[in-house]
């Protein structure tokens, strides 16, 4: 093991600190290939993941740059510099720390570029982009190490495919970089070690002490949650007291719009002024930076938040997480738990709010969960193709390709290293022609082959218009939102386009915390004033809508089997009781359907229990099938566990409605002509690099890109329907959009096997559904069916039937 520099050793006994033992294990393996740290919320990860760096650097002075940092967000990367700099300047290091995002000066970029700094703390999109300079082999010699922070969290998504690819580039520039990832608790360590090391490299995992289990608890409240919605809002009182309780309380959301709800109640009803604050994603940004240097300061007594707080910066002295609403995923229930007690072997408290009534089964179940350590997660899927076209693109700037060497290269990468030649063939040929519908226009002719066989850049200006446009995230169409110029001028945040084309001048709606009323649309930008109102129109924000896991389904599931629910609030104990003497529970294993009569209306309700997204798409699918059935369906409604339907016959027949064949060929003629894949299209053809949002003189707006993304999908489906963005565009809807995965694991896991009830009245687990929002109305035969009986009666009275 590489002792502690005397330094550094020094430094840690001045502060009153001992090394932990996963500190020390990190130094232990400083010289292997990669290691990940699986460590709790506040074990001090960054740290551990830092210390190889520091003793090297304490060893005497480097040329270059020496570690790079990535994380995923970049205010983790503003506070991780607070925090390296604190000892590195108490101990006299000459070692220079600076960042990188997209928020640095372009005079900073330019002069890190070369003279890079000892350490760089960047983005999964920053690093990308200095991989794409020709100049990248002189940015990145001499480096040693990249420490990949909250590396969970990018294993999940496109960004963190990109940095991998990004990182297998830098790899071949560097010879004997070595990996470090530092993650919170995960279900998987194998699965990250995978992910983080260059295939087919070891990967040494790293467990720390996982600490004192958490002091988590159902929210105790006289009060029974309603029988269906969100907003929690008979909570109010309790968790306002609990506020009152402790120094810092974070009350998280799923949602955004949620979060905003929330916080105007929550206001409402402070009569105390206690300090409370408001933050997520749709916020501007300075507010966000507000917020979160008043939460440092120790000034707020409560933020209202979502997962904009997920990640791990320190926050100081929260001693309170309370989750509003379900938390719908053990494991990111176990991470924003970390956020309270930010210290290593310090219980973290936590107590839980569900909104509705189904809710207090969900987080019961969470509950359980956590006490028995069993975390859920989807197993990672292949790396997406469309990133890979892009850093096809990325590493075309950077200088000539052979194809040979670039796909050995992309192999060596955990999630592309069982890509065939055929498929990294198919994206090569893409960013070269653009494939062969569009192969025609120059303009997607992009990569040019020169006699040596190695591919460069047709016109090596397309490589300003390549990195203007690197990265994954894709953004919703959203406008700014100010105050009038009049009034300051102040920027507040953003709102989707659709909504703010949805608003007339005098509407009130909720940003940030604060009513305002629409003026008016002024050069793209929303244009407000402060208002007093009590009922705004609410903002519907397009932040992460999460679906309850498979494993917190499943478990739920074999709750209902229990006899009796001591555990469970007695409100919700009764009422399942009662669904048991009216029904039954839904069983694992097998597909509960209720039909009853309602309203002079036949009722159906299908108990999936395959998240919102999907329960959505059967709700869209079995709607066709029971018009080809002739039951006259006449809308329908989805929550995360079920879908009802209503229509104008009872359903007499569940196995040929339930058909798994008939349902994925229904999904493949609906998926052709719906609206929704075209949305699918044009985010993995913005991120393929066959549309271009950013331009060198402007950025095109939403309906500029849904204009020319439509046109693209349509000429391809016509022309070329098996083009290779058409292929990439149906596998994400089915992944994504539609979560066909988890219609498809629902009638694989039942089989056939339905519980088909027949019953005379709403049942008890079914009459929530019927106050749900986001009813879906049926354009069909059972209109044109009433329509005529409507037309027959008024005849009839009229004396002319």
């Amino acid at each position: 093991m590489s002792p502690v520099h005397p330094l550094i050793a020094n430094w840690f006994t001045a502060q009153g600190w001992s090394i932990h033992p996963h500190q020390s294990n990190m130094l232990r393996c400083a010289d292997n290939p990669a290691t990940l740290l699986i460590a709790p919320t506040g074990g001090g990860k960054t740290m551990a993941g830092f210390l190889p760096t520091l003793n090297e650097l304490a060893e005497g002075p480097h040329e270059g740059l020496h570690t790079l940092y990535v994380s995923p967000l970049k205010a983790l990367a503003s506070d991780i510099k607070r925090n390296l700099r604190r000892p590195v300047e108490d101990i006299n290091l000459p070692i220079r720390i600076e960042d990188r995002t997209g928020d640095t000066p372009a005079s900073r970029k330019k002069r890190q570029r070369a003279d890079p700094p000892h350490i760089l703390l960047t983005t999964p999109e920053s690093l990308a982009l200095l991989a794409s300079y020709e100049d990248a082999p002189r940015i990145f010699k001499g480096l040693k190490r990249i420490v990949i922070d909250e590396i969970h969290a990018l294993a999940d998504s496109k960004r963190g495919d990109q940095l991998m690819l990004a990182l297998s580039a830098i790899q071949n520039m560097c010879d004997g970089l070595r990996r470090v990832g530092l993650s919170a608790t995960v279900e998987d360590p194998a699965a990250i070690a995978k992910y983080l090391a260059r295939h087919p490299d070891p990967c040494d995992i790293v467990m720390a002490d996982p600490g004192p289990d958490p002091d988590i608890s159902m929210l105790q409240i006289a009060e029974p949650p309603p029988w269906a919605g969100g907003g929690a809002a008979y909570a109010i009182p309790a968790v306002l007291d609990q506020i009152k309780r402790h120094k810092t309380t974070l009350i998280f959301h799923n949602t955004r719009a949620q979060a905003e709800i929330f916080f105007h109640n929550l206001w409402l009803a402070n009569d105390d002024g206690l300090p409370i604050g408001i933050h997520h994603g749709s916020l501007d940004r300075v507010q966000r930076e507000r917020v979160e240097a008043a939460m440092v300061r120790g000034e707020l007594a409560g933020i209202v938040c979502t997962g904009s707080l997920d990640l791990g910066i320190d926050w100081g002295d929260v001693d309170l997480v309370i989750q509003i609403g379900a938390p719908k995923n053990v494991k990111r229930l176990v991470q924003r738990i970390g956020r309270a007690n930010h210290r290593y072997n310090a219980p973290s408290k936590a107590l839980l709010v569900p909104a509705n009534r189904f809710e207090a089964v969900e987080c019961v179940a969470a509950l359980q969960a956590v006490k028995e350590h069993e975390l859920d997660g989807d197993p990672r899927g292949p790396g997406p193709l469309d990133v890979l076209c892009q850093h096809i693109l990325i590493r075309a700037c950077a200088g000539p390709l052979d194809p040979d060497t670039l796909y050995r290269e992309i192999k060596s990468v955990g999630a592309y290293c069982e890509v065939t030649r055929a498929s990294f063939d198919d994206c090569f040929e893409f960013c070269a022609t653009g494939g062969y519908a569009l192969r025609a226009y120059d303009k997607w002719k992009r990569l040019l082959q020169r006699p040596d066989g190695k591919w460069i850049l047709r016109d090596p200006r397309a490589a300003q218009r390549i990195r203007m446009n690197i990265g994954t995230i894709q953004d919703t169409d959203t406008l700014k939102v100010r105050l009038k110029k009049s009034r300051g001028g102040k920027p507040l945040g953003e709102v989707e386009e659709n909504f703010a084309a949805s608003l007339t001048q005098g509407d009130t709606f909720l940003i940030g915390g604060q009513i305002v009323r629409y003026e008016g649309l002024r050069e793209m930008t929303v244009e407000v004033t402060r208002r007093a109102d009590k009922k705004p129109k609410i903002a519907t924000f397009a932040g992460t809508k999460f679906a309850t896991s498979t494993q917190l389904n499943q478990r739920i599931l074999r709750m209902f089997q229990q006899e009796a629910w001591p555990e469970l609030p007695a409100h919700t104990a009764d009422w399942l009781t009662l669904q048991r003497g009216a029904s039954i529970l839904p069983r694992p294993g097998r597909l509960l359907i209720e039909t009853f009569p309602h309203e002079d209306r036949h009722h159906t309700v299908v108990y999936g229990f395959a998240g919102r997204n999907a329960q959505q798409t059967l709700g869209l699918l079995l709607s066709k099938q029971m018009e080809q059935l002739g039951y006259d369906p006449l809308g329908f409604v989805a929550t995360d566990y079920a879908t009802l339907f209503w229509g104008l016959n009872p359903i007499t027949d569940p196995e040929a409605l339930m058909n798994p064949n008939t349902i994925e060929h229904g999904l493949e003629q609906w998926l052709a002509g719906n609206a929704l894949i075209k949305r699918t299209f044009r985010a993995s053809a913005t991120i393929a690099g066959l549309i271009e949002r950013n331009l060198p003189s402007q950025r095109k707006n939403g309906r500029q890109a849904t204009f020319s993304s439509d046109i693209l999908y349509d000429t391809l489906h016509k022309y070329d329907p098996e083009h290779l963005l058409l292929r990439i565009t149906r596998q994400e809807a089915m992944r994504g959009l539609v979560d066909f995965g988890r219609i498809r694991l629902m009638l694989d896991d039942t089989r056939g096997r339905i519980d088909f009830m027949t019953l005379p009245r709403v049942t008890p687990l079914a009459a929530p559904m019927f106050l749900e929002m986001g009813r879906v109305p049926i354009k069909g035969a059972a209109e044109e069916r009433l329509l005529a009986a409507e037309t027959a009666a008024l005849m009839a009275a009229a004396g002319l039937g």
